[in-house]
């Protein structure tokens, strides 16, 4: 189960975060956002897409009402914003879907942060399954995630 390789992950790299399980879904930003009892902006979803070669994958988590913002992207990366297929999203990211993250992943996994985030004391994001997540503030999801930098992608 992916929570264990997150909680792993965390005690390997003395990061000091409880881990939210819930008895509910927190699968989508509507689920997460109830589970937790915050707005859904405050969950940081984490979105999946393939790099140019399609051989891994690039994470960017962003705010919970954001979305992707094509023309940002393609600008960014060089190339059109394509979302993992659901049978690559577990073989990439090491998380099966509604428990994608940023802890935890392949060595090959990019992690880029949105800006959109920033405008919250703390946030959300998944811990590695479908019914959990991890309250942090947008300092410590940088460091805990290795983001490689934040960016603008959002509309």
């Amino acid at each position: 189960m992916s929570v264990e390789i997150v909680k792993n992950y965390f005690d390997a790299n003395h990061i000091n975060k409880e881990i939210l399980e819930f008895p509910v879904s927190s699968a989508t930003v509507e689920l997460a956002a109830q589970a937790a009892g915050v707005e859904p902006a405050r969950i940081a979803k984490t979105l999946s897409f393939y790099t140019k070669e399609k051989d891994a994958a690039i994470l960017i988590v962003t705010a919970g009402d954001m979305k992707i913002d094509n023309s940002k992207f393609k600008h960014f990366f060089g190339m059109k914003a394509k979302m993992l297929a659901p049978e690559d999203v577990e073989p990439l990211t090491g998380h099966a879907i509604g428990g994608v993250c940023p802890f935890g992943n392949p060595d090959t996994v990019k992690v880029y942060l949105d800006v959109s985030m920033k405008r919250f004391d703390t946030v959300f994001p998944a811990a590695g399954s479908g019914n959990s997540a991890v309250e942090m503030t947008c300092e410590e999801l940088e460091k805990a995630a290795r983001s490689l930098e934040w960016i603008d992608v959002c509309k």
